[in-house]
């Protein structure tokens, strides 16, 4: 008898499907409550990092340089305090194969996907993920499919993910775009079941291991190049794992004191799965709509147990408004001579800001930049920010409003960062843990997870607890 391929019935069976598109047993590190052993997920079904590094360099992946941005340095030393103004160095990705570091979360997805035998990989992915898997993908011989959220209901698609569709085909990938809304995960999951392929996830355990590697070679080349490691290291931030990984290469390193900021660009007021907003926002990744819920839930990705956790790892959240990164990426072409794509110049702009907070001895490294091409490009995107009714201004970035308008920044003096709460971020994330699990009551090892996966104490924890009615 065929089996129901209703939207409803499909969901019911997204457990087996998932299990049988990955090749791992999620039961196996579950404790029956909200704690799940992380670390052990991380250690059984990944890889060391040594054998990474081997598995990287088959396909040419890693070893990216390490830049030192002197004339952004001198831009904003210009307007910090006197003795103010840390050098910044950005790490760049880019040179990956497939023009960004998700090569590396590519490289052992595809991997791992051919050594357990499966003929193709499946990712769902409006970024440059998809690219990377293709890339990988085809450098292994398996096949691909890439399933985008790429136009409204009226058919209107954004340049930028119209761009990496281009990218995904010219690796040999078919492309399969959609709509915005639930009929992504479904699509996602039919494909996994009819074709039998590999869900070549962001979020598995060697998707994440395999960023390792780029938090490990930033302390290694400072320490080579600086004799130290840097003071600080800003990441932009969406799903987390970009976080995640690159954290957990530098503890691996022992770079222990190097404060992890992460930055993403602020579309508060934006609902990512709303159809009338989806083509408000200028930026389909590095943003709040993806930063903040998957901060405070993890595990929404496409796998049972996501291994990008950002909140164990985060020292600091930030924000900066779309026009101060469109702005940064102009300034990172003309006064650096480096024209790449606006992701990685999230956490440039941000860094510029920082820079300005440290003392002129210091290190701040933006570790990572990624390729840009024809619907990339700063123009494309405001010109189809302003068919879509958005208003382009130069003045005061702090008066932006997602949806409504861009604000360029009138100087460099003008560029702001905002802070994120952190302790409001895990207090969301633990109300999820609650209502996700429908909590009345925890044990000790649920007390220590919740402490270790939103990097707080006991005593925050337990007061989190009680203001939720839940007994420990």
């Amino acid at each position: 008898m065929a089996k129901d391929m209703s939207f409803q019935a499909v969901m019911d069976r997204k457990g087996e499907i998932m299990k049988a598109a990955i090749g791992i047993d999620y039961d196996l590190f579950e404790s029956g409550s909200i704690a799940f052993d992380y670390e052990r997920m991380m250690r059984e079904t990944g890889y060391t990092l040594q054998e990474i590094e081997t598995i990287q360099r088959e396909t040419g992946v890693g070893n990216t340089p390490l830049l030192e941005l002197k004339n952004l340095t001198k831009l904003a030393r210009k307007y910090a305090p006197f003795g103010k103004g840390a050098r910044i160095f950005i790490k760049d990705e880019a040179a990956n194969p497939s023009g960004s570091f998700k090569a590396r979360r590519a490289a052992t997805s595809c991997y791992h996907a051919e050594k357990l035998g499966y003929k193709g990989v499946i990712a769902a992915t409006s970024g440059n993920y998809g690219a990377a898997v293709a890339s990988q993908a085809a450098m292994r011989g398996l096949k691909c499919i890439i399933v985008q959220e790429c136009y409204d209901s009226k058919g209107a698609g954004q340049p930028e993910i119209i761009e990496k569709a281009r990218k995904c085909e010219a690796y040999g990938a078919e492309v399969v775009q959609l709509t915005v809304g639930p009929e992504l995960f479904y699509t996602f999951l039919v494909l996994l079941e009819e074709t039998g392929f590999f869900n070549a996830s962001l979020y598995t355990p060697f998707g994440i291991a395999g960023v390792e590697t780029l938090g490990y070679e930033i302390s290694m080349q400072f320490r080579e190049r600086e004799g130290r490691d840097p003071d600080v290291v800003v990441v932009t931030n969406a799903g987390g794992g970009n976080l995640t990984g690159t954290a957990r290469g530098l503890i691996k390193a022992g770079a222990y004191d190097t404060q992890v900021v992460g930055a993403s660009v602020s579309l508060e007021g934006l609902h990512m799965a709303s159809d009338t907003q989806f083509n408000k926002k200028s930026f389909t990744t590095g943003h709040t709509g993806f930063g903040i819920p998957f901060a405070t839930w993890p595990d929404r990705s496409d796998v049972p147990r996501s291994a990008a956790r950002p909140l164990r790892y985060m020292d600091r959240y930030v924000t900066v408004n779309q026009g101060s990164v469109f702005y940064m990426t102009e300034a990172l072409a003309q006064l650096e001579g480096l024209e790449r794509g606006p992701a990685g110049n999230t956490s440039l702009a941000a860094a510029f800001i920082i820079a300005q907070e440290l003392d002129e001895d210091q290190i701040i490294v933006v570790q990572e930049t990624e390729y840009t091409g024809a619907g990339k490009h700063i123009q494309p995107q405001l010109t189809f920010a302003k068919e879509n009714g958005i208003e382009i201004l130069i003045g005061d970035p702090s008066e932006e409003v997602p949806g409504k308008n861009i604000i360029l920044p009138k100087d460099p003096s003008y560029i702001k960062i905002d802070e994120v709460d952190l302790n409001r971020i895990r207090r969301s994330y633990i109300r999820n843990c609650i209502k996700h699990n429908s909590t009345k009551e925890i044990d000790k090892e649920d007390l220590k997870f919740l402490i270790k996966d939103t990097r707080s104490n006991e005593k925050f924890v337990k007061s989190i607890l009680e203001e939720f009615g839940v007994e420990y």
